[in-house]
């Protein structure tokens, strides 16, 4: 569980973020939903640490990320996996080597353990074993991401944190990678908190959202709550098109 409590985060004049208190649980899709410039992507940057906090506490499991020093910090990014907007493999590894790379980096395990990791990894997301030696560019932006999830969870994290995950992915796929994620987070009961504009995947997996509006907190809920906001706000947000309209009043 990773618990925000009264976080502001100001760049020079500009207060980002303004006294957000939220709690992320364990086992559930947690997700952070907000227009462009509202604050939701500094505060997933502040959750893991890329930016540092003017006021508040960030918890992870009773930690107070902005109290540790370098060491708990290091030994904490150990528990944490990332899941970026473009997925961030590197070209020059194979498949299977971009996965290993974290274990490589952390683990202190064998080379075969390290392979076997990666292997039984690949295969919790349905990748062909015939992909593994395959470079990143010669497979699909939708294997490209069950390749990125892959590695994230490769050092089994305890915190999985993925930034727009269906950025540049068709709707098929995208609703594949969403139900994906989710598995992974009940089956390793693991705190994933998700940064996301699209209301497909809110609708989809939304177990918890949280709506930040102008840097502040606006509303907390789940995908059924939604249906029933009378967050002006909000409804302008998620309802914005003519389809998403209609389905609410069918909804309702």
């Amino acid at each position: 569980m990773i618990t925000v409590t009264n976080v502001d985060k100001i760049f020079g004049d500009n207060h980002v973020l303004k006294n957000v208190s939220a709690t992320f649980e364990a086992g559930r899709t947690n997700m952070i939903i907000g227009a462009s410039g509202s604050g939701k992507t500094v505060l997933m940057k502040s959750i893991i640490g890329l930016h540092r906090i003017e006021h508040g506490r960030i918890e992870y499991d009773g930690r107070n990320l902005p109290d540790m020093r370098m060491s708990e910090i290091r030994r904490l990014r150990r528990e944490v996996g990332m899941l970026f907007q473009g997925s961030a493999l590197f070209d020059s590894l194979s498949v299977l080597e971009n996965v290993m790379y974290p274990l490589e980096m952390f683990s202190g395990t064998s080379k075969e353990e390290m392979k076997e990791r990666a292997i039984s990894c690949l295969r919790r997301v349905n990748l062909p074993e015939h992909s593994y030696k395959l470079a990143p560019s010669e497979i699909s932006g939708g294997m490209q991401k069950r390749v990125a999830i892959a590695r994230a969870i490769s050092l089994q994290p305890k915190y999985l944190f993925c930034d727009e995950p269906n950025s540049g992915l068709d709707p098929k796929t995208s609703l594949i990678i969403d139900q994906l994620i989710c598995e992974i987070t009940h089956e390793f009961e693991i705190t994933t908190i998700i940064n996301s504009h699209d209301m497909n995947s809110v609708m989809e997996i939304g177990e918890k959202i949280i709506f930040i509006n102008k840097g502040e907190k606006a509303w907390e809920g789940s995908k059924e709550d939604i249906f029933h906001a009378d967050n002006e706000d909000l409804n302008d947000f998620v309802f914005a098109s003519e389809l998403y309209k209609k389905v609410k009043k069918a909804h309702q």
